[in-house]
């Protein structure tokens, strides 16, 4: 076996020429230009994903912290305003519009 100082040993019948195929088309793909269109659209996808979600993150969190109580609130003021209406009925037998 013969040393080719690639930190690689060639084998009987090898010489540095002789590369395997796959070796070939790894290189030949990794060279073509569609390749690297294609990298780049899998890196901007990739960044369009994370950034989308810590986007749904900052929308669901924000929710929680506004939204939920908002909504408590406004169901209270509901209810209040129902009492409200159901008291005047009774007192006055015809409920007001408001």
């Amino acid at each position: 076996m013969a040393f080719t100082g690639k930190g690689k040993k060639l084998g009987r019948g090898q010489n540095d020429g002789d590369k395997g195929i796959i070796s070939k088309l790894s290189q030949a793909v990794s060279e073509s230009p569609l390749t690297e269109a294609t990298v780049r659209v899998a890196n901007v996808t990739k960044k369009l994903i994370k950034s989308s979600g810590k986007a749904a993150w900052y929308a669901g969190t924000t929710l929680l912290i506004v939204g939920v109580p908002l909504m408590i609130a406004m169901d209270r003021e509901w209810q209040m305003n129902d009492q409200d209406l159901q008291q005047q009925t009774l007192l006055l037998g015809s409920p007001t519009v408001y």
